[in-house]
C-alpha cells in the first residue's frame, strides 16, 4: 500500500466538504505527483518483467522489454 494515500483521501474529502487553504492546495499537488510517480515506478516493474511465450513456446518477448531488463 502506498503510504500517502490516506492523506490524500483526507484531504480530498475536506476539499468537497469545506475547501482547503493555500498550504494544503500545494501539499495535495505534491502528494499527487508523488502518488503518480509511485504507480508509473510499479507499471514500468511490472511490464520489465513480462516475458511473452507463444502458443509454441518460443519467447516473443518485444525487444524494447527484454532492453529495460
Amino acid at each position: 500500500m502506498i503510504k500517502i494515500l490516506p492523506r490524500i483521501n483526507e484531504l480530498a474529502h475536506k476539499e468537497r466538504d469545506y475547501g482547503l487553504s493555500y498550504e494544503e492546495i500545494r501539499e495535495q499537488q505534491v502528494l499527487r505527483r508523488e502518488y503518480l510517480q509511485e504507480i508509473r515506478g510499479q507499471v514500468e516493474s511490472t511490464v520489465t518483467s513480462v516475458t511473452v511465450i507463444d502458443p509454441l513456446g518460443a519467447d516473443v518477448t518485444p525487444s524494447k522489454i527484454k532492453d529495460l531488463k
